[in-house]
């Protein structure tokens, strides 16, 4: 093949991939939306090809079915939620209890009632779907296990700093602060007030973590 005409072919694949994975991207972040905002079985598949902008033969060109779809929302939720946490608990600027204070302030702001849609999408699908579904709970699972460890390692971080007891169970204590902030996060949106989560951060950090 003249090298030129491969060229232009491979340049054309690779705008044809581009497209194919923006189109793919822009489902799942409508899909994230829409899920978390009125949950899994209230969303339907039309609804979000709709607000896509996107013809309903292109649904079933990139995901199987809609549980393949939630399962992909699912994952791109966990993968930026990392991002957050691996950015603000990875700041060694601050002391460590100081990063884990920032870090759930930021998701108060985010996922409080003053932020663009409440509670917390792992939560939520934990209700709705793990129970009778295994593949979503495996993915649920996961994820907070990924959440858990990342808490747990600050936590041994502020052990060795002195911030906190030595004797501090690492692994316990992040597992009880994240349990505590997903049911903070319940109360809150049942209550439509945002004061469960403020009695959160002043027990975790006042109370919990003060040594």
């Amino acid at each position: 093949m003249d090298q030129s005409i491969g060229d232009m072919v491979l340049a054309d694949l690779s705008i044809e991939d581009m497209a194919v994975q923006t189109t793919r991207e822009h489902l799942i972040e409508i899909g994230l939306q829409r899920i978390h905002k009125i949950g899994y079985a209230a969303t339907g598949v039309q609804e979000i090809l709709d607000l896509a902008g996107v013809p309903k033969g292109s649904f079933y060109h990139y995901f199987r079915s809609k549980e393949a779809f939630a399962q992909e929302v699912l994952q791109h939720y966990a993968s930026r939620e990392a991002q957050r946490w691996e950015t603000i608990l990875g700041d060694d600027k601050l002391p460590p209890l100081k990063r884990l204070r920032k870090y759930f302030n930021e998701l108060v702001s985010v996922y409080g009632q003053k932020g663009p849609i409440s509670g917390c999408l792992l939560g939520q699908m934990s209700v709705e779907v793990a129970e009778h579904n295994p593949d979503m709970q495996s993915l649920l699972s996961s994820a907070f296990d990924d959440w858990q460890q990342a808490i747990a390692a600050l936590l041994r971080s502020a052990g060795d700093r002195g911030e906190l007891p030595r004797s501090t169970k690492a692994d316990e204590l992040a597992s009880f602060l994240l349990n505590s902030w997903e049911g903070a996060l319940v109360r809150s949106k049942a209550e439509k007030s945002d004061q469960p989560l403020d009695t959160f951060i002043h027990f975790a950090f006042k109370v919990l973590l003060k040594k």
